[in-house]
């Protein structure tokens, strides 16, 4: 139902400023000079309510219109990652949040995606970090102890389920058979664990995640992190993108530091998108870095220096202009 209000107002906010004059432009493949003279407005598909992806995605969408611009800009709480391609190449969006291995499998058409996607990047941003928490009392662990427990594998088509799943194969484990998997978004995920119907999480966000960070906080030596970077062997056959990290100890203020498998975050648009538009996003993500900063700590992962790692997903050509205007 949240999921279906936020698209429907996408909509209202389409309509309501021009309709389809006011859809950004396909791109015709002249000159990028990143000026865009007609009123555009673009939806952003972002994730969760709870998650970094909303509070991020909806500090952009502020922030592009703030530049000064033509362009302007609404976000949407959706289910994320693969949902968010699905819509984006559907039209249903301009710009979507998507974990990198998540895009990859788009682009070449494997796992979700049954042929390759026609997305392109404007960046890589933040970087994610697979959070596995579980209820103290639920006798669990490692990963293998989740063996017929009630977890939650995050909402259907995010990439929370994406990565839930493989984590679970990598560890002996039949995500259709073997848990009693709960698909859903953060917020039930964090009422459930708080009234105990259900026994584990897995969430793919950046760091601090607020659901996480109320999580933690209400329910304290009640909860714990698991260690799943045993299991790093075992997806990065899967995908080369999955990397070791940190969650710090102040990040959510547990004992000490917990390790975690990371995964870069990508922005995508389609392919086709106007080149002066993705220019515009482009400058915009890195112009007003410090008051995406100011919605949540993860936009301090925004490094120019890292941009352009996109790959296998293509920098789109509008992206690469703005970016070397900025000197990346």
């Amino acid at each position: 139902m949240r999921k279906a209000f936020a698209l429907a107002l996408v909509g209202g906010l389409l309509a309501a400023c021009g309709g389809q004059q006011d859809q950004a432009a396909t791109d015709t493949g002249g000159e990028v000079t990143c000026d865009v003279a007609n009123d555009t407005r673009i939806g952003i598909a972002t994730g969760n309510a709870t998650g970094v992806y909303f509070a991020l995605g909806n500090a952009y969408a502020e922030q592009i219109g703030a530049a000064g611009g033509k362009v302007k800009a609404t976000a949407a709480e959706t289910g994320a990652s693969v949902q968010n391609i699905q819509q984006l190449v559907a039209g249903e969006f301009d710009v979507a949040f998507a974990l990198a291995d998540s895009a990859a499998d788009a682009v070449e058409g494997r796992n979700s995606f049954t042929a390759p996607q026609p997305v392109q990047a404007l960046a890589r941003i933040h970087t994610n970090y697979t959070q596995v928490v579980v209820r103290a009392g639920a006798g669990i662990k490692d990963v293998a102890g989740l063996r017929g427990k009630r977890v939650s594998t995050g909402s259907p088509k995010s990439g929370t389920e994406v990565i839930a799943n493989r984590v679970l194969t990598a560890a002996g484990l039949d995500p259709a058979q073997d848990v009693q998997a709960q698909r859903l978004d953060l917020t039930k995920t964090v009422d459930g664990m708080k009234d105990g119907t259900i026994d584990a999480l897995f969430w793919s966000g950046g760091l601090p995640t607020p659901g996480i960070s109320d999580l933690l906080t209400t329910q304290g030596t009640k909860v714990a992190f698991l260690d799943i970077t045993p299991l790093l062997p075992a997806l990065q056959k899967i995908n080369p993108v999955y990397e070791t990290g940190v969650i710090p100890a102040a990040t959510y203020k547990t004992p000490a530091d917990i390790p975690a498998v990371i995964v870069p975050n990508l922005l995508l648009v389609r392919d086709n998108l106007d080149a002066n538009v993705a220019c515009v996003l482009t400058k915009a993500l890195f112009d007003r870095k410090p008051q995406l900063e100011q919605a949540n700590a993860a936009a301090k992962e925004i490094d120019i220096a890292k941009a352009r790692d996109t790959a296998p997903v293509v920098l789109h050509r509008g992206a690469d202009k703005a970016l070397k205007d900025l000197g990346g």
